[in-house]
């Protein structure tokens, strides 16, 4: 199975399937690919659906160890390869300013029972024909339905730079953005006021398959 590799469109249709990508940190080439069902997608947001099951693309160590068992002294700094795992759980709704440096994802219960908002810190998500291409950047917050909020994976983002994945600008950088997040979840305002925790997929969208080439450059026409 193969996708089309051309310029990205004005926007994509409701029901659209897209890939959510992300690099691998300090390389061009993705390590963690995601099939998505495009929910909405216009010049202020894209929020796009996970559903439970989607065969996914996300990285492992060399010898077959889950990348988040291995002890964080090493995580960051022996041989990876992609494997391939099918999404766990009730899915994940994931929205997207343009230009902005996180996504937001909304996780529910399995009886739909709103569970929290968690704000990725990431690169401005770049469009191309199949989807849109990032880099995570470790340090994440943690949103409750009542906007009480934490930081998750301050060690992770410690780690990173001490390997030298981050540079002191780029870790700063992104200390810039969480704090500019945290202010954004204190005034409760877009998409934390917006109502999407009550959102629901349509139950006939069928899951996205992952394509033989869900790795090509997006420089491909």
């Amino acid at each position: 199975m193969t996708a089309e590799t051309s310029a990205p469109p004005a926007h994509w249709p409701v029901g659209a399937h897209i890939l959510w990508r992300y690099r691998a940190n300090g390389a061009t080439h993705p390590h963690i690919c995601r099939p998505v069902t495009v929910v909405r997608d216009t010049p202020a947001l894209l929020a796009v659906w996970v559903a439970p099951g989607t065969v996914c693309v996300k990285p492992e160590l060399a010898d077959g160890t889950p990348v988040h068992r291995e002890p964080l002294a090493t995580r960051y700094t022996k041989p990876r390869r992609t494997t391939l795992s099918r999404w766990f759980g009730t899915g994940v709704l994931k929205l997207a300013r343009p230009g902005e440096p996180w996504s937001v994802w909304l996780f529910w219960d399995r009886d739909w029972q709103f569970r929290n908002f968690y704000v990725n810190l990431e690169e401005p998500r770049t469009r191309w024909a199949g989807g849109v291409d990032s880099e995570d950047h470790f340090l994440d917050l943690e949103v409750g339905p009542d906007g009480s909020w934490r930081w998750r994976d301050e060690d992770e983002f410690a780690q990173a730079q001490h390997v030298g994945l981050l540079d002191g600008e780029q870790a700063e950088r992104v200390r810039a953005a969480g704090r500019r997040a945290v202010a954004a979840v204190r005034a409760w305002g877009t998409p934390f006021a917006d109502g999407w925790e009550r959102w629901r997929p349509d139950p006939h969208w069928p899951v996205p398959e992952l394509p033989d080439d869900w790795d090509r450059s997006p420089f491909n026409t």
